[in-house]
């Protein structure tokens, strides 16, 4: 296809989502869910196979890919000789949660330009040919459960089990394809009305949008990160997946593919602070609403992460019938880390249940019901090594990260009893003893987390390796970023853990994480770097490894998991929420520290504006 993953936009409608490429394609829709079986595949290797291509059919002098303003409505301009095209692609909203439907429109706009339509429909990731009919209006795909309807201008016609159409196209034609997603079982969904999809479309991006209380410095990037965070979020329940697609590789040609259409505990916090830094307390609440539903229950079944319903089953395995994204594989479809025990997303969801209080979110019944088993649990549980934030496969360990963020849980319970009154008498009965605790995890974290040889934080207890994700400590409170230890630990990092200025995780050469080959910088990571420079009180260069960072988005300010620093490449899924958190943190860090924030004493949510 010859697409490298930076050039992709992503459209959607908040029940799934399409990456459009700059040639013109969609390589990977799910529809009508972000985790559902009836997928376009190209994106992950499988040729022209499952994608839907609208370009011309002559020779391209240039293109140009933007937003319409600040919605996800995206417009490719194509130059070619004897003229010029543009497509309009979008997905609308409405039509039922079991429907999903894409629009695009192609106008011209100089000249005349023969363009061809080309839809190459593979359901189940590639591997299944549907039936292809004419029915009334459009040409019916099914196969199985799953079906869709094309209707649009040319008489497009299958062949060769693809469907083709060739239009010419002249300055001031404006011709429409839809393409509608619903259960085979169902009738065939009734034609939309572009123009007013459009228009409709159009407004609720820009009411959307135009709701963003954040007025910083980097306000046009936030609120992309923003519309990216939306755009991934499964409107019925709340959920944000962590990225639309699965098994863009962390390195090309590599086996490290995973599956991210899953949500992520150790994602919550910062999804919960980015959401009340833009004001959209309406999707706060529901994503908070969504976090508790999905872990219920006894906090020993806790999962790292749970499906856009909160369902548990995820279910690891590989589609041997594709080849991978620029040969990478195995495809993965489920996630196998779902098994894992990872102590830190206690720490996250107890983060997430006191901000969300302390943001002035409505509280519910069950919150102390829920705080005292986590409590209780925790109490034993935080001296388990586990699989750490990173999901190795390696073996378990005691991650100091992992302690840090049992740590996190521990403050934030014994906060949420005493500054918020949760639990009552009860509640306050709890605190010397969750006092005691916390103090202990905490000089535990400092004796055998800190490893006086390397002079920092390390990966794990007694080991001499790095790892980026203690440069959360400031973040959560653990401890101030002017203190020595933190200040030795981000030199070392920036010693050991940087290639050509940016982070990487940890190194992955020695294979102690249990996969062969390696992987590229982690951007949130690398946004983590900024953020401790804000809180040790070095704005200037916080401001500049900033903008060095946002230098990285692609041509629509999206950004992947990771960057590859030798090919100058993003890689890993796209769009990442991970990364696109980070950003809207740090920047939102570094506006308030300018501001006059106290740098030093600053953690996790009290920078973070009330909602009242």
């Amino acid at each position: 296809m010859g697409s490298r993953i930076e050039d992709y936009g992503i459209i959607g409608n908040t029940r799934t989502a399409a990456l459009v490429s700059r040639a013109g394609s969609i390589d990977w829709f799910c529809a009508p869910r972000f985790d559902s079986d009836a997928c376009f595949a190209a994106l992950v290797g499988y040729d022209e196979h499952g994608s839907w291509a609208i370009r011309p059919a002559v020779a391209l002098r240039e293109s140009r890919q933007r937003y319409r303003g600040e919605t996800l409505i995206l417009e490719t301009d194509f130059i070619c000789d004897g003229g010029a095209v543009r497509v309009i692609d979008f997905m609308p909203f409405g039509g039922g949660e079991e429907r999903s439907d894409l629009v695009r429109i192609v106008e011209g706009l100089e000249g005349e330009v023969p363009v061809e339509m080309l839809l190459d429909v593979r359901f189940g990731y590639g591997k299944y040919a549907p039936w292809i009919e004419r029915v009334g209006d459009g040409l019916v795909f099914v196969a199985g459960p799953d079906a869709l309807v094309l209707r649009g201008p040319g008489d497009p016609r299958p062949r060769d089990g693809r469907v083709t159409a060739v239009l010419r196209v002249r300055k001031g034609d404006r011709i429409a394809f839809e393409l509608s997603a619903y259960a085979s079982h169902e009738p065939v969904p009734a034609a939309l009305e572009v123009d007013a999809a459009l228009a409709s479309t159009e407004k609720y991006w820009r009411d959307w949008a135009g709701r963003c209380t954040y007025e910083g410095r980097w306000r046009d990037l936030v609120v992309r990160s923003l519309i990216t965070l939306k755009a991934m979020t499964y409107a019925p329940t709340g959920g944000i997946v962590a990225a639309p697609t699965s098994s863009l590789p962390e390195e090309i040609g590599g086996v490290r593919n995973w599956d991210y259409r899953y949500c992520w505990l150790r994602d919550a916090s910062l999804t919960l602070d980015a959401l009340v830094v833009g004001g959209y307390l309406d999707e706060a609440h529901a994503f908070r609403d969504w976090l508790l539903r999905a872990v219920a229950g006894d906090p020993a079944d806790l999962q790292i992460m749970y499906d856009i319903a909160g369902a548990r089953r995820l279910t690891e395995f590989e589609l041997p019938w594709l080849p991978g994204y620029e040969g990478s594989k195995p495809v993965r479809i489920g996630n196998a880390a779902s098994g894992q025990f990872q102590l830190d997303v206690y720490g996250e969801v107890l983060a997430c249940i006191f901000s969300s209080r302390k943001m002035g979110l409505p509280g519910r019944t069950d919150t102390w019901p829920h705080l005292r088993s986590l409590i209780e649990f925790l109490e034993k549980a935080w001296q388990r090594p586990d699989d750490g934030i990173w999901e190795v496969r390696g073996g378990r360990r005691h991650f100091t990260h992992s302690k840090v963020m049992a740590w996190v849980a521990i403050d934030r319970a014994f906060r949420a009893i005493d500054e918020l009154g949760i639990g009552g008498d009860e509640g306050r009965s709890y605190l010397p003893h969750l006092a005691a605790l916390r103090e202990r995890i905490h000089t535990e974290v400092c004796e055998r987390g800190f490893n006086p040889r390397v002079g920092a934080f390390t990966q794990s207890y007694g080991s001499d390796a790095l790892d980026a994700s203690v440069l959360v400590i400031p973040h959560y409170g653990f401890m101030s970023a002017q203190d020595p230890r933190m200040v030795g630990t981000v030199a070392a990092i920036e010693k050991h853990l940087m290639r050509d200025g940016f982070v990487l995780r940890y190194a992955t050469e020695s294979g102690a994480d249990g996969l062969p080959g390696t992987e590229g910088a982690f951007l949130a990571c690398s946004f983590w770097l900024a953020e401790n420079y804000a809180y040790a009180g070095r704005i200037d260069e916080a401001e500049a490894y900033l903008e060095r960072l946002l230098s990285l988005r692609n041509h629509l300010g999206l950004y992947a998991e990771e960057y590859d620093p030798k090919l100058r490449r993003q890689i890993g899924n796209f769009p990442q929420a991970f990364t696109h958190l980070a950003l809207i943190s740090a920047a939102h860090l570094i506006d308030a520290v300018r501001q006059g924030g106290q740098a030093g004493a600053v953690r996790q949510g009290d920078l973070m504006p009330s909602i009242h």
